[in-house]
């Protein structure tokens, strides 16, 4: 998919967004899955890394936890999957995962904000632009607690070590995720579908603590580059749920 990311203080958000398109090499609609996710393909949007779309069975295992084993450049990753929260979400991320779609990635954002502490990744090309060449609907979270920061209630705690998709809207999920490191007020937009592990959260405060490149114009942000590159070296499912 073709992303850009825009966060802004006040309204702190976590997004991939679609921009601009050109028309599709082929007149043909896009292919969409039968099963109940309904992954369906972006023309307009190709694969950063060829992969095919996901399997949907009819009965898309919705119980359990699915252990993910990720080793990245700043230290182990583990996370732990939950299929009740959002069985479409974890079978295409362990779909992706089995392709290798997301092996010698970078995460290429981290944020910084007083409401909002992330680390993003699951783009190839590490600009913020890339995707898997599909996207899916959302299964966004309904127990999240109100956000103490926000007195409107309209944000919702996105709490330390939670694991969630950014997107570009309703219903455009793809490769890219998002990590929390410290606890983040955002709508409940964005389906929440794991969480990270304890030494997962040492490598998450390592990159924090390391902070977000300057650039000319920012010389001191809050949202950018890690300054230490982290880059996901493998992604696959392990014995531990």
């Amino acid at each position: 998919m073709n992303r850009t990311l825009m966060t802004a203080l006040a309204v702190a958000a976590l997004v991939v967004s679609g921009g601009s398109t050109t028309a599709s090499a082929s007149d043909a609609p896009p292919r969409t899955t039968q099963g109940p996710c309904q992954y369906t393909q972006t023309p307009d949007e190709p694969a950063a890394r060829p992969v095919p779309l996901p399997p949907d069975p009819r009965r898309t295992p919705s119980h359990g936890k699915v252990g993910m084993a990720v080793r990245t450049s700043q230290g182990p990753l583990p996370l732990r999957l939950d299929r009740a929260k959002a069985p479409c979400t974890v079978q295409s991320f362990v779909h992706l995962a089995q392709h290798r779609f997301y092996d010698r990635t970078v995460c290429h954002r981290l944020t910084a904000y007083p409401t909002l502490k992330v680390l993003q990744c699951g783009d190839p090309t590490s600009t913020g632009e890339g995707g898997p060449g599909y996207k899916y609907k959302d299964e966004l979270p309904v127990d999240l607690p109100p956000a103490p920061s926000d007195p409107t209630g309209v944000r919702r705690l996105y709490g330390r070590g939670l694991l969630a998709m950014a997107n570009a809207g309703p219903n455009t999920n793809g490769s890219q995720f998002f990590v929390v490191y410290g606890d983040s007020a955002l709508r409940p937009n964005y389906t929440v579908f794991g969480t990270v592990g304890a030494a997962g959260l040492e490598t998450l405060d390592k990159v924090a603590a390391g902070g977000i490149a300057p650039t000319a114009r920012e010389p001191a942000p809050v949202d950018g580059t890690p300054v230490l590159r982290t880059e996901l070296l493998s992604v696959r499912p392990s014995c531990q749920p």
